[in-house]
């Protein structure tokens, strides 16, 4: 797997997948919703933390910087 993500994207998502977690089990959203943004704050955190995500290979999009 060739990286795809750049460091913004990454601090973005590790920081949107904590904030998910926080209104999680701060009980401010629970339910069906709470369960999806949990899962989506865990689809995050694993795709910064590699940085690959395979929904940009899908759409041909790549935020990380070329190498020269």
């Amino acid at each position: 797997m060739k990286r795809n993500m750049g460091n913004i994207d990454r601090i973005i998502r590790i920081f949107l997948s904590a904030v998910f977690a926080y209104l999680y089990f701060a009980g401010v959203v629970s339910g069906m919703f709470g369960l999806i943004l949990v899962i989506l704050g865990s689809v995050f955190l694993l795709t910064s933390i590699i940085g690959f995500c395979p929904l940009y290979t899908v759409f041909g999009f790549n935020s990380c910087p070329e190498k020269k």
